[in-house]
């Protein structure tokens, strides 16, 4: 058997729409695994068929109802795994590719998105951007416990300032930690031997969140191929990324 998403707008609310809906894909012998509500005007099921041809006759099916608008039928993605658990879409940017959106009140699933991210093997690079003080560092961390792994800072502001100018012992280096930078403080107050340090947790097969990620690579010598994905978080949709003030002292940052 094969999971796949459905999800529909819909184009004339009336009533019985979704319990025709559910009755079709039980005519089918489509089983509905979970089902929510993805926005005021669409659902999103996570089904389950055993003949991929059924997909097929559902397809056609679907098409043929005047209610309704098919917007996704496909194998499940994690955005879509989540948007199922959380009742909403996560964001993705229109202007750039691989960043997702998120506001200071969707902590919750920014934490379930970074958090499974995190769990996947082998080395990411994860770009974390957002004002000082909106909560990218205990996101990240929120987000390591969720993977169920230990985090070390490389740089960071969280407390006091952190500048790691060597390596930690092999008992803290591998692929169950999530290792931490503030790209702003490791470029703006790191010195040649922090950089190194850098430079060689970036060679590691583990993941890696790196925050301010824009002042990281306008100041290093690193390019944006390096990043996997890059996540924002806002205090509010309409609000502004600046880095100016980010760039003119990052050690009087605290509680990011």
């Amino acid at each position: 058997m094969a999971e796949y998403y459905f999800q529909y707008q819909i184009k004339r609310d009336r009533p019985g729409l979704l319990g025709d809906i559910s009755s079709l894909l039980g005519m089918l012998g489509v089983n509905i695994v979970q089902l929510s509500g993805v926005s005021e005007f669409g659902r999103g099921f996570l089904i389950r068929v055993d003949r991929p041809d059924i997909l097929d006759v559902l397809t056609t099916m679907l098409h043929s109802m005047e209610d309704i608008e098919v917007t996704a039928l496909r194998e499940p993605t994690l955005r879509d795994r989540l948007a199922l658990r959380h009742g909403r879409f996560i964001e993705r940017s229109d202007t750039e590719k691989r960043t997702y959106r998120f506001v200071r009140d969707e902590l919750g699933v920014l934490v379930d998105f970074l958090g499974e991210l995190l769990k996947r093997p082998g080395k990411q690079v994860i770009g974390v951007r957002g004002q000082p003080r909106v909560g990218k560092t205990e996101a990240v961390v929120a987000a390591s416990v969720y993977a169920n792994k230990r985090w070390l800072f490389v740089s960071s502001t969280l407390l006091k300032q952190t500048i790691m100018r060597e390596l930690p012992s092999n008992e803290f280096l591998s692929d169950q930690f999530v290792y931490i930078i503030d790209g702003a403080v490791s470029v703006l107050r790191g010195g040649e031997d922090h950089l190194q340090c850098v430079d060689e947790i970036l060679r590691m097969k583990a993941p890696i969140v790196i925050e301010h990620p824009d002042v990281f690579v306008k100041r290093s010598r690193y390019t944006w191929d390096l990043f996997d994905l890059i996540i924002e978080l806002r205090r509010e949709p309409q609000e502004e990324l600046r880095y100016d003030m980010v760039e003119d002292d990052p050690s009087t940052w605290t509680n990011q």
